[in-house]
Parts: structure tokens; C-alpha cells; sequence
């Protein structure tokens, strides 16, 4: 079968189209016809050598998928560490999901990670609950065009929460409005951490959802208000987040990771997770933002969209049919 194989250490470069031995069946588990691959950032981390676990070169590529299970004919999506970018894949049955039945395989390709990442981040920062006679729960979403971006603007819009979105792209701070955002902030015109000072009267937001790392950690702390908690999920700058400890203590606020990952492997989380989500898709809250579509020879070019910061929503890889 063929698959996307990360050959090296490196960047989009160091992909490759390549035939690949077809995977066994494993008790309990069902052979995925995969159709669509979603592409995150932890991808990109990956094949740089810089994602944690990753193993030694060459591996499949690829965490996200939807696709056909073959032994009973049902539309799946699903989420696996690696090797989801493949024509077949034998994912863990515990994180693969029923397709809602009018989305598309790429609609589905962009749910797994993006949704419930932004979903555990509302969680994580006691958002999913009601906020406080009198009180407002405020958010700032980094990166708020991609596709965890787009999927936490559609959550907020659900839980009442007051939210702040950065992106470089004033079209593209448009676009998300239309989702839902109420405020955008184009970080190249503006500093964030003035407007988020002007914006909420100098009391800050409740959570900040960072993925960028770097200096961006240390702004987005000082964006809190008191008890409020930074959500560290990403370091899309490839540099280690920046931490003064002593701004914890003037606001008794928190840092807090959060890595699907290790999350993945805690079934009672990851079920009540989608028990909610799935609510929602029912009631046609959520529909993933879907903004490239590339097949799987032009991966190459999909990796660098999302290195450049070019994309808006999700971008996905069209695997086979």
C-alpha cells in the first residue's frame, strides 16, 4: 500500500511517497480504509525529530484520519500517534468515532485532534462549567484561524464565553468572526497583551489557550486575570516557553499542560469528552473548518502551509479514492 513516510530527520523534505507492508489485524481492533489525513502541527514537530516518542526514521507519517473500517462498512474517524497517513491503518478502538452522517471525510479528518484539544482546553480551564453570578468567562485563543482556533471560537460561542483571537491575517480575523469571535487582534499591527489590557477594562481573561511558546508564554500570563490559567498545548515557534514565575504568584494563576497525547490514553476523559461533542454535533454546533485540501503527493506543500502560518482552518490530505 502506499503511505507517507518520514525517510529522516528534517523537514517537508524529508517526506516521501513510499510502498509500505499493509498492516496485520490485532484483536479487538478493525483494518481503517483511510481516505482523508488531517494535518497538525505536531506533524510538523514530528518530522523535525522534536515531537516526544517519536521513533527513529523511517516511520509513517501521520495522527488524524477518517476513513472506512473494512470488516463492517462504517464511516470512522479517529486519532493515533503515528502512521495515519497510510492507505490502511489499525487504530486503537477506543479513538475511533462514528462520522456524523451528513460530514464529508475531510470534515471528518479535521474533528480528532483539533476539537477535542480545544474542547480539554475549555475543560482543563473550568470553562465547560457556568461562570459566576455576575462574572463573564474570558478566553484569548492564539492562532485563532487554524484549526484548534476555529474549533474552540465554535465552543465559546456555545458555553457564553467572551472571546479574543490573535492571527496575523485581517482577513483572516474576519473570517473567524463570522464564527463567532468577538474580538480579533492582528499581532502585527498590535501588541496583544495592550489590547487585551484596553479591551477588558485591565482585568484580563479568565484562560489564555497557547501554542506558540517562546516569549508568548510569558505575554500571555500577564494577560491573566487573577486565578486565571495558561493552557500550554503547543510550541509552534520551536522555542522553549518563557516563564516568570513571580507573575504566577502576583495573580495566583497557572500554567497548565495539555498534551492529547497523554490525554488520549485516559478512556473516562476522553469519553465524557466526546459524550459532549457529540451533543453538539447532533445539535449542528460543530462543523470543522476545512480550508486546504491536497492529495497526498503534494504533502510537501500541505506541511509548509502550516509552517508558514498560510492556512485558515484545517488542512488534510486526500489519502486514497
Amino acid at each position: 500500500m502506499k503511505a507517507l513516510v518520514i525517510t529522516r530527520t528534517g523537514g517537508p523534505e524529508a517526506l516521501a511517497l513510499q510502498d509500505v507492508a499493509e498492516p496485520s489485524p490485532q484483536p479487538g481492533h478493525r483494518i481503517v480504509r483511510v481516505a482523508v489525513g488531517g494535518l497538525n502541527f505536531a506533524d510538523i514537530m514530528t518530522t523535525a525529530g522534536g515531537y516526544p516518542g517519536t521513533p527513529a526514521p523511517p516511520f509513517v507519517a501521520g495522527r488524524e484520519f477518517a476513513g472506512v473500517e473494512e470488516t463492517t462498512g462504517r464511516r470512522v474517524m479517529g486519532y493515533v500517534q503515528w502512521g495515519a497517513f497510510a492507505e490502511k491503518i489499525v487504530p486503537k478502538s477506543e479513538l475511533v468515532w462514528p462520522v456524523p452522517e451528513p460530514w464529508t471525510d475531510e470534515q471528518a479528518a479535521a474533528f480528532p485532534v483539533n476539537y477535542f484539544t480545544a474542547y480539554l482546553g475549555y475543560w482543563q480551564a473550568g470553562m465547560t462549567q457556568t461562570a459566576a453570578r455576575g462574572r463573564t468567562h474570558r478566553v484569548l485563543i492564539h492562532a485563532v484561524a487554524g484549526g484548534v482556533g476555529t474549533a474552540a471560537v465554535q465552543m465559546g460561542r456555545i458555553l457564553g464565553i467572551e472571546m479574543y483571537g490573535t492571527s496575523s491575517s485581517n482577513e483572516k480575523l474576519t473570517r473567524v468572526k463570522s464564527l463567532g469571535l468577538e474580538h480579533g487582534i492582528n499581532y502585527k499591527e498590535s501588541d496583544y497583551e495592550e489590547v487585551i489590557k484596553e479591551l477588558s477594562g485591565g482585568e484580563g481573561v479568565d484562560a489564555v489557550f497557547e501554542m506558540l511558546g517562546g516569549e508568548h508564554t510569558a505575554k500571555s500570563l500577564r494577560c491573566l486575570r487573577d486565578f486565571g490559567r495558561v493552557i500550554q498545548y503547543g510550541t509552534a515557534t520551536g522555542k522553549q516557553p518563557q516563564l516568570d514565575v513571580r507573575a504566577l504568584y502576583a495573580k495566583s494563576a497557572m500554567v497548565q499542560g495539555l498534551w492529547l497525547t497523554y490525554l488520549a490514553g485516559k478512556r473516562d476523559i476522553m469519553e465524557a469528552a466526546w459524550h459532549q461533542l457529540s451533543t453538539w454535533i447532533e445539535e449542528s454546533k460543530l462543523i470543522p473548518v476545512v480550508g486546504h485540501v491536497l492529495s497526498l503527493d503534494r504533502a510537501a506543500e500541505a506541511y509548509r502551509l502550516l509552517m508558514e502560518r498560510k492556512n485558515f482552518g484545517k488542512v488534510v490530505l486526500k489519502i486514497s479514492g
